[in-house]
């Protein structure tokens, strides 16, 4: 393993490399997003002397397993070979190959090359993307982990939040990021969103959205048996469709909703108990789908009032979906993985296939849940085109 190589040499690694190769190694590693801008400042500012900051760099890398180490390794090669032969490093670490058809998800974003980028920009087929368009992106992400009743608390939401901040951020998304709201600041947030100034260049939106919920309705954090506090799903489509929102006519409008949409498990089974670490985002009721039409009237010319959607939920109708409370839910979990790994080649509708099918095997062999997409009227292939 990479990480032990490097253990195997700290010591004279720290006698002999210079400060000027210790900052390339990090511009090398920040560049490769093995290292954050955070942690390579820390190593230069926290740290007075030069073998204090090979020490720093070393054990830090190290700490972040083999895929880290073996890149460190390959920098040291190319930057300085002498060095990299007096400490022994005389072969690089193989990496270990995936089993057979099966996916290796990779932590950090993949990006496009520069032909996929040049082809696909081509096409009548694939929605447009620009330079410009790409600098505006921008997307709403509402997180309600915390409820007037203590007992509804979602814990592990903070890490949905986390995740999917980072991975948006990392697909050029600026984020609108909104806390523990109730149905009505939902929807005023939603309605303020439409307004935003950037949705005027942009190619597209994602609108994210993480609670608890029913089969047509996301819960405020006001719920109660009682009292209900119920946001239509209905109104996200409505609030970013042509009539409201213009300025995203003919754009891919992307939603994702992790939320249960009923009581029911997936399959036979319990969907949640005192002590389990795996719990749902059910509150145990259901009402009836709501029902709407498909196309609005103009004065001077016919638009679809719901066109260019695409949504993903994470369960189908009437069942519980699922998180960790120490790792978020699986649904957030696997966007990520899917989206670092593939967005670089596939389109939307393919990577929501890929996160469906990371739910064919079901962590938890007494749970299972399946997430759909729902609503979707994409005309053309919509590319994310990752690192342009």
């Amino acid at each position: 393993m990479a990480d032990k190589e490097l253990a195997r040499v700290r010591g004279r690694f720290v006698e002999k490399v210079s400060k000027a190769l210790i900052k390339q190694l990090l511009d090398d590693l920040l560049e490769d997003r093995l290292l954050n801008d955070g942690e390579t400042d820390s190593v230069l500012e926290d740290n007075t002397g030069k073998a204090d900051m090979a020490r720093c760099l070393i054990d830090m890398v190290r700490r972040k397993g083999d895929k880290a180490s073996r890149k460190m390794i390959e920098h040291l090669e190319n930057r300085d070979p002498t060095l990299y032969s007096e400490l022994g490093l005389t072969c690089k670490p193989a990496p270990v190959p995936a089993p057979q058809n099966q996916q290796a998800w990779s932590n950090s974003l993949v990006t496009t090359t520069d032909s996929f980028w040049n082809e696909k920009r081509k096409s009548k087929d694939v929605y447009t993307v620009s330079d410009v368009s790409l600098r505006s992106r921008v997307a709403l992400l509402i997180t309600n982990r915390n409820f007037a009743n203590a007992s509804l608390t979602r814990k592990g939401a903070e890490k949905d939040e986390e995740n999917m901040e980072k991975l948006l951020r990392s697909l050029g998304y600026e984020v609108v990021k909104h806390n523990d709201l109730t149905a009505q600041r939902m929807n005023e947030v939603l309605r303020n969103f439409t307004e935003h100034p950037k949705l005027r260049d942009t190619d597209s939106v994602f609108v994210v959205i993480m609670s608890h919920g029913k089969r047509e309705f996301v819960l405020g954090v006001n719920h109660s048996e009682e009292k209900p506090d119920e946001f239509p799903v209905d109104n996200i489509y409505k609030h970013l469709g042509p009539q409201e929102c213009p300025a995203l006519m003919n754009k891919p409008k992307i939603i994702i909703i992790q939320a249960c949409r009923g009581e029911r498990g997936g399959s036979v089974m319990v969907s949640d108990s005192a002590s389990a670490k795996v719990v749902s985002d059910d509150v145990s009721q259901q009402l009836p789908a709501n029902a709407g039409g498909n196309i609005v009237d103009d004065a001077i010319r016919h638009v679809h009032k719901e066109k260019d959607f695409i949504s993903l939920l994470s369960s189908t109708p009437d069942t519980v979906s699922y998180r960790r409370e120490d790792l978020g839910s699986f649904l957030i979990q696997y966007i990520a993985e899917v989206f670092n790994t593939c967005s670089h080649e596939d389109d939307i509708d393919e990577l929501f296939r890929k996160v469906m099918q990371r739910f064919e095997e079901f962590p938890d062999d007494t749970k299972r849940q399946m997430p759909t997409k729902d609503r979707c009227t994409l005309t053309k292939r919509f590319y994310l085109f990752p690192g342009h």
